[in-house]
């Protein structure tokens, strides 16, 4: 399961809808878990450009991971999930996300505008499969 504030949640469906029609993506952050590595809470959203600036695929800018990771780890914190938008697909993981997956500790938020409301899904991708996990505003 991953959590997210409220605040968060917003910020995420928010930034997919701005970018539409392009791809928008961000990274999330929050506590650590308790047995250490990334925790289950997003506390913070960090909206980043999309270098590919493509409907079908998106690449994190570098340098607006670098400021993510700074501030998470100002706060004690760290990167525990990174957020994409599906244009025109379903919620669902594709082959290159799959491929591009960085971290198996790391949840995967899909925001999926294919219907008229957004959807909105998490996965964790470990080894090539996909798990879907309950997404919880808290």
């Amino acid at each position: 399961m991953f959590q997210v504030t409220r605040d968060v949640y917003a910020q995420l469906v928010g930034l997919s809808l701005d970018e539409y029609p392009l791809e928008a993506c961000g990274l999330v952050a929050g506590p650590p878990a308790a047995s250490g590595g990334p925790g289950d809470v997003g506390r913070i959203f960090y909206p980043c450009h999309n270098d590919d600036a493509s409907a079908r695929v998106y690449t994190v800018n570098p340098k607006d991971f670098m400021r993510a990771e700074i501030d998470a780890d100002d706060r004690d914190w760290e990167i525990n999930c990174v957020v994409h938008s599906h244009t025109h697909s379903e919620p669902y993981p594709s082959p290159t996300d799959v491929s591009a997956a960085v971290s198996p500790d790391w949840h995967y938020v899909i925001v999926s505008l294919k219907r008229d409301a957004p959807e909105v899904r998490s996965y964790r991708i470990v080894d090539g499969v996909i798990v879907s996990e309950p997404l919880v505003v808290i």
